[in-house]
């Protein structure tokens, strides 16, 4: 008899068990979340220029690159390309370096036409403004008709900068 009045007593306390009122008051609050954007810029790739082979340089070689550049919404930027590490390179004529101190010239153009050197200065430059994503820019290079040096393999390293 003990026992079913224990079971009758744990049966009708249940319910108050799961009465949200059984539990007394709640309370509540809040809190911020937070992120500071900054101007920024960064360069996702700049992929190699390749000239290919040739034999005796009678006629112009193109080629072109890309650079990906990635910055910050409404970020104004510039793409400088600076003169390369090869001695006696300008912004007009660099040069690429080979066997027995000999070079290759070639210039690096903003556009296909081949008209309007992209260099690190003032109107040399590229512009653009972020808008958050990655923006592409092809780089247009030539290699002029010229003396062909000796054979061997000729290379240049060009170094790119953003500046924002």
């Amino acid at each position: 008899m003990i026992r079913r009045a224990f079971l009758h007593v744990c049966f009708l306390a249940l319910p108050a068990m799961f009465d949200s009122n059984a539990f007394g008051q709640t309370a509540t609050t809040q809190f911020n979340v937070t992120i500071t954007i900054t101007s920024s810029c960064q360069i996702n790739s700049a992929s190699n220029m390749d000239f290919g082979s040739t034999g005796v340089i009678s006629a112009a070689i193109p080629a072109t690159g890309t650079i990906a550049v990635q910055c910050t919404n409404g970020t104004p930027y510039t793409v400088g390309l600076n003169n390369g590490a090869t001695a006696g390179g300008t912004i007009a004529v660099r040069k690429m370096a080979g066997p027995s101190a000999q070079t290759v010239d070639y210039s690096l153009y903003k556009e296909a036409g081949h008209t309007n050197v992209w260099g690190d200065t003032g109107a040399d430059l590229v512009s653009g403004t972020g808008d958050g994503s990655a923006q592409n820019y092809t780089v247009y290079g030539q290699v002029p008709v010229q003396p062909t040096p000796g054979a061997g393999t000729y290379n240049d390293t060009i170094t790119v900068t953003v500046t924002y």
